[in-house]
């Protein structure tokens, strides 16, 4: 992606179901499950660079010593610095008890992060500041362990004022207005309401205090915890977490917009963000890693039981398409395939763009993202070539020759590298009181690709949001090949609509494809229709979320999405490019053919699963009309 998107965030929840005697014997290390941890956060990098934490849960532990150890650090190497100080840690104690170091039950009596379970999470912070104590996990303590909580998340609740005021109606004074803070006190007002309930119960039947504590452990009905604290959440998420008895989660929205998988053996249970980053790090197979359903959460007991309970009703399935086009994974199988259709589908209004003129046309990709989607471009475009040569060998009616008939055969699309991103340069200007003016050089190009004024130049991006770094950057740095004709590409529709769910595309006025419509509105003397949204939106400002109607759509159905393409087109084109810029983007229809099971497509409809989101985009449009510069949640 051209542009700077941020979106929240990764996790790795890890449950060791063996001793770690097993794992010393097995795999020569106790360090088994910290390795795997490290592992599965690096394979998450791409989900989160403003920050990393973890946490650990040693089982069993007598009274006076510590169950729950964590780390967090802020900044993109996060990763290796929190795992730096562990692992130097090891290594001092190594060299002061050389004898003890490797048995299993004294380094986990005296050495932190040697523990049964963990989670780890990758921060990329779109609301708040990227402070350590804003870094997940986090934690609520208790003398009671079946009342400490840790937690970590990739979520963004959409009614966090509502939330926030029930837990001040319970009398609870949350120390942070945050989504974060709300959902913590949620869980743990139901975990400490589960706890009086068995302690109600168990002090009837007759059991001492220190007996109820061990009952408590043993009979803690986590479903139903999380069932009343999820009962009004509204947005994306999904959760994980570990009570200090020894119970572990990860729970899942209803729509499922959020992203979560898991795996288990007999030795390990794994829940991520990510199905590839498990099946490297346990070498399996792909079917050996299962998707959490919406609504529904892994539970794993202090015991080692490890269920999939039904925790909210599934509602219909809106997992977003766009972590798929662009924020996923790209090693993951299915995610792979769907990016390369994306690309194949495109094709034929590519050709249109280009007049069929396939042999004086230059194909290329935005780095890195893009890469997978100019294959499938690429693959569509030389099944159109093999048509036409077969209609060129066709008309010679078998009077070609040798030479004729080679010619056309070894006619091939033209693929070149043209834009290469210069990762030093954008770090450096990201400083400079001159950015606009650097940030030009954000792209370099490869000279000698393109035929001066004979050639199209067709580049493929994942998606166009604000289209800020194409007008700076990369147009105007392409059109200095000299090419006739430059067409940008995206594989995913116009972005219309901000989120509310995690990705961090929250205002109106950001997306490019909003300005081109307003632009349409007023070029075509048509302000009523602003001012009518305007009105509409305003009146229904009071109303519960659940009473809400988008109709910032209106903005957009006076023109059709050619329209709206042409006009974008000509709003990113700089006065100084010399080449002719027209912009392709994918249709709706075509996104949900190449991305059938993943239905969350509310950036490009405005259809949102939840009614938070509505009433999210109508507050962002109302943001736009009194120029206030903040989000809408």
């Amino acid at each position: 992606m051209t542009d700077d998107v941020k979106h929240k965030c990764g996790i790795a929840l890890i449950r060791l179901l063996k001793p770690l005697e097993h794992y010393q014997l097995t795999y020569g290390s106790w360090r088994y499950g910290l390795e795997k941890l490290y592992l599965l956060m690096e394979k998450q990098r791409n989900r989160g660079q403003d920050g990393a934490g973890i946490v650990s849960l040693k089982l069993n532990t007598s009274a006076g010593r510590k169950y729950f150890n964590r780390q967090r650090e802020t900044g993109s190497s996060a990763i290796n610095e929190i795992f730096r100080k562990v692992y130097n840690n090891y290594a001092k104690a190594e060299r002061k008890h050389p004898d003890a170091f490797n048995d299993p039950q004294w380094a986990k009596m005296n050495l932190p992060f040697v523990a049964e379970a963990y989670l780890g999470h990758l921060r990329y912070g779109t609301f708040g500041s990227n402070k350590t104590e804003n870094l997940h996990p986090v934690m609520r303590q208790n003398n009671w362990r079946t009342r400490s909580l840790v937690l970590a998340g990739n979520f963004n609740l959409t009614n966090v004022d509502e939330l926030f005021q029930t837990l001040m109606e319970l009398g609870q004074f949350p120390k942070e207005y945050s989504d974060t803070v709300t959902m913590l006190e949620k869980v743990g007002h139901y975990l400490d309401t589960e706890n009086q309930r068995l302690f109600d119960m168990f002090k009837s039947d007759g059991y001492t205090n220190k007996d109820i504590s061990e009952q408590i452990g043993n009979r803690l009905n986590v479903g139903k915890v999380l069932g009343g604290a999820s009962k009004h959440w509204d947005g994306g998420y999904t959760v994980a977490g570990m009570m200090g008895h020894g119970d572990l989660f990860a729970l899942r929205d209803p729509w499922g917009i959020r992203p979560a998988f898991y795996y288990h053996d007999d030795e390990i249970v794994i829940v991520t963000s990510e199905r590839p980053v498990i099946q490297t790090a346990m070498n399996v197979r792909f079917e050996d890693v299962h998707e959490l359903p919406p609504g529904h959460a892994l539970v794993v007991k202090k015991q080692g039981e490890v269920s999939i309970e039904q925790i909210r009703e599934p509602e219909e399935k809106k997992s977003c398409s766009f972590e798929r086009i662009y924020f996923s994974r790209g090693s993951d199988r299915e995610i792979y395939r769907e990016r390369k259709k994306l690309g194949e589908l495109l094709v034929p209004d590519i050709l249109k763009a280009i007049d069929d003129d396939v042999e004086n046309t230059v194909f290329s990709f935005i780095p890195n993202t893009a890469e997978s989607a100019f294959y499938g471009m690429i693959k569509r475009v030389e099944d159109h070539m093999v048509r036409q040569k077969w209609e060129k060998l066709r008309k010679f009616n078998g009077s070609c020759n040798q030479d004729e008939v080679l010619r056309i055969m070894s006619e091939r699309v033209r693929i070149e590298k043209v834009a290469i991103k210069d990762l030093k340069l954008r770090t450096f200007i990201s400083q400079d009181k001159g950015r606009k003016e650097m940030v030009s050089h954000v792209y370099d190009i490869t000279y000698g690709t393109i035929r001066r004024g004979v050639d199209n130049l067709v580049i493929i991006d994942d998606s166009i949001v604000r289209g800020t770094t194409l007008k700076q950057s990369i147009i105007k740095i392409l059109d200095r090949l000299g090419p006739k004709r430059i067409v940008v590409v995206s594989s995913s529709p116009q972005i219309r609509y901000p989120d509310c769910y995690g990705i961090d595309m929250a205002r109106l006025d950001d997306f490019v494809a909003f300005q081109a419509a307003i632009a349409l509105l007023k070029e075509n003397e048509m302000e009523h229709v602003i001012n009518e949204v305007f009105k509409k939106c305003n009146m229904q400002k009071d109303l519960p979320k659940e009473e809400y109607v988008n109709y910032v759509k209106d903005i957009y159905k006076p023109f059709t999405p050619e329209k709206i393409s042409n006009k974008i087109a000509e709003m990113l084109t700089d006065p100084e490019v010399k080449a002719e810029v027209s912009i392709v983007y994918q249709s709706i229809e075509n996104l949900h053919n190449a991305v059938p099971d993943d239905l969350g497509d509310w950036y490009f409809t405005g259809d949102y699963p939840t009614p938070g989101g509505n009433k999210v985009v109508n507050t962002s449009f109302l943001n736009y009309i009194h120029g206030i510069n903040s989000r809408a949640y």
